[in-house]
């Protein structure tokens, strides 16, 4: 049967009809946070679609948006026009808690989104509920878990049971779901397989023979281990992990507390690392100060600007002048020095009950004497540097000729190497040297020698289960906008002399909140550098002072991340700094803070204040270095 020609007709052109009509329909997608907090700024994002879910490119109509409002404004609605069918707000504001809708109203349609904000103080109680128990309980691992648990629970519709499911199957996972979290864990556990092999095969007793006719005293030793900090230059983790396993053996034998090595190794990772002209650190520095200088539409070069504010990061070169100092003066106050002289007077490195954060005592085992060779230890150490910095070199040629440049300075490659890959793979070429040096020399079976490469690794599975929660506590912190919220209270209108002093407190407050060096700087460095710029033009000051309060404030931002990275009990190179030197991580936390706050404050007042004036960073280097001298005669303690 034959359809009627006019029936065709009619049913094509209803059809056509239909279908128009339903590719005009509009449809708004509206993104935002799933967390907001009340009066802080977060970004809102609309689309305009069609029903079938394509963007509407040319659609440039207006729209009202109800239960917002822009920062400072006393609306609470926002008018807004599509730009090629996309509007993006910043600096948008909820001034309400609780659940609600973000609405959209075009013509006679509404839309809506559901929207929770918290207040702002909520966001800071995850990582200051795991500090404060982790300092009075010294528990690290319930801590944290305490403070993850605590940040799910605000996130999850305040379900207890609910946030806890949320710490396993949403925070620990994503802390692992990321492939640097992941080559850190195995560069950390190869790395203790490495240190499980020469502690077994009498390598690690031989350094401490060849070191200790240097060092045969306490401040020997706390000098060696102080500048063997500068020959680890090239990353902050290879740093903490080699020397304080290296020098561990040889500290222990001078009675010198564990509290203090991990103090000492800590102390000396973030600071060399970050202030290096060459190390994994400066790619991701340059990239971040690169950003905030075309903010403002300025033309310096990046690594020059990286350059210029090395002397002004006063908190890390003043607490590497302090270590050494203290090493120097056998003086120390505090928690430290009750440490110190009890490791000295009683022999013991560690309190008793000290919960050490690597178990060593599962790959020890003595050594004849003649097997104590000190070259099967160092070869294994010195295959892991060579390796590392090879790697550094391959990895960041590469990726430079694949950008099509010929011509490069060892800056730029190390900024384009992959340090991840290079730690990885000179962790591993560093545990298969040790293996081969123990068989082939016969001094430990194939069998054998696996085993101390395992017993290693499993030495190190607290200290993993440690990092693992301070990523984790980390990832509540971002979804909670705990940084953001901390900005957003300390930020103010002010001279602009007073910004870099400023700028390092709101960074290292951030830093130790969360715990996250990279991640401070990430947040802080968009801000400061167009802040610091508008408020100095705004004051009508000289180019010259403008770009004085300019690299005073990048420098801040790096300097205030470190002590974040240096001090915070949930940083992974604090806790790291525990494991490395098997020291209790809350021993080490609690015993290292003031000593961390003592330099900072030295370094606000004598530095970030007087340079953003116009005064020599060197003088205020000297000045600060002096001032730390009298304090450690005037109120430290000799430990003999």
């Amino acid at each position: 049967m034959k359809a009627h020609p006019k029936i065709l007709f009619l049913f094509l052109l209803f059809f056509n009809i239909s279908y128009s009509i339903e590719l005009d329909t509009i449809k708004f997608e509206i993104s935002s946070p799933r967390i907001v907090l009340k009066d802080i700024p977060f970004q809102l994002n609309i689309e305009a679609h069609n029903s079938l879910g394509k963007k509407l490119e040319d659609f440039n109509d207006s729209i009202l948006i109800k239960n917002v409002s822009y920062l400072n404004s006393v609306d609470d609605h926002i008018y807004a026009k599509f730009n090629n069918g996309k509007i993006t707000l910043e600096n948008v504001i909820v001034n309400f808690t609780g659940r609600d809708e973000i609405i959209i109203q075009y013509k006679d349609s509404i839309f809506k989104k559901n929207i929770t904000s918290l207040h702002g103080i909520l966001s800071i109680l995850p990582p200051l509920l795991a500090i404060l128990l982790a300092l009075i309980l010294r528990e690290v691992v319930v801590s944290l878990f305490a403070g993850v648990w605590l940040g799910a629970f605000l996130l999850y519709d305040y379900n207890l049971f609910g946030g806890l499911l949320r710490v396993v199957d949403h925070f620990i996972i994503n802390a692992i779901n990321s492939t640097s979290h992941v080559q850190i864990i195995v560069f950390s556990l190869l790395f203790g397989g490495i240190v499980g092999v020469i502690t077994l095969n009498g390598g690690s007793v031989g350094i401490a023979n060849l070191v200790t006719k240097f060092a045969r005293t306490a401040r020997r030793g706390q000098i060696s281990t102080w500048a063997l900090a500068f020959l680890f230059f090239f990353d902050d983790y290879a740093n903490v992990l080699i020397r304080g396993n290296l020098m561990r053996p040889i500290t222990d034998k001078l009675k010198v507390s564990r509290e203090k090595l991990s103090y000492i190794v800590d102390a000396g990772a973030a600071t060399v690392a970050s202030i290096f002209i060459i190390s994994t650190w400066i790619g991701y520095e340059i990239g971040l100060i690169e950003q905030g200088l075309k903010s403002i539409g300025s033309n310096e070069d990046a690594y020059s600007v990286f350059i210029a504010t090395i002397p002004y990061r006063f908190y890390p070169i003043l607490t590497l002048i302090f270590v050494f100092l203290i090493a120097l003066t056998k003086r120390d106050f505090g928690s430290m020095l009750v440490a110190e002289r009890r490791s000295r007077n009683e022999g013991k490195v560690t309190r008793d009950g000290a919960e050490l954060a690597a178990n060593l005592t599962a790959i020890s085992e003595d050594q004849p004497a003649k097997n104590n060779r000190w070259y099967n230890g160092l070869i294994p150490i010195f295959v892991v540097i060579i390796v590392a910095l090879s790697g550094l070199y391959i990895t960041g040629t590469e990726n430079l000729k694949l950008n099509g440049i010929q011509e490069y300075s060892i800056g730029e490659i190390i900024s384009k190497s992959d340090s991840y890959s290079s730690l990885l793979w000179a962790s591993f070429s560093g545990g298969l040297v040790a293996i081969l040096l123990s068989v082939f020399q016969r001094i430990l079976s194939l069998r054998k020698a696996v085993e101390a490469w395992f017993n290693g690794i499993r030495s190190m599975i607290l200290a993993i289960m440690i990092l693992v929660l301070a990523w984790s506590i980390g990832n509540v912190a971002e979804e909670l906008h705990t940084a953001d919220y901390l900005v957003q209270i300390l930020r103010g209108t002010i001279d602009p002399h007073f910004l870099p002093v400023l700028t390092f407190l709101i960074a290292a407050i951030i830093s130790f909140a969360t715990g996250t060096s990279w991640g401070t700087m990430a947040i802080m460095m968009p801000l400061v550098i167009p802040l610091g710029h508008t408020l100095s033009i705004d004051a009508g000051l000289m180019p010259q002072e403008i770009t004085l309060i300019l690299h005073g404030n990048i420098s801040s931002v790096l300097a205030g991340a470190v002590f974040g990275d240096h001090c915070s009990p949930i940083s992974d190179t604090t806790i790291m700094s525990s494991m490395a030197s098997a020291c209790d991580h809350i021993d080490h936390v609690r015993t290292q803070l003031p000593y961390a706050l003592l330099v900072a404050l030295v370094g606000m007042l004598v530095g970030d204040i007087p340079t953003a004036y116009g005064f020599s960073p060197y003088i205020s280097v000297i000045l600060g270095s002096g001032i730390l001298f009298l304090f450690l005669y005037l109120f430290g303690k000799k430990v003999d």
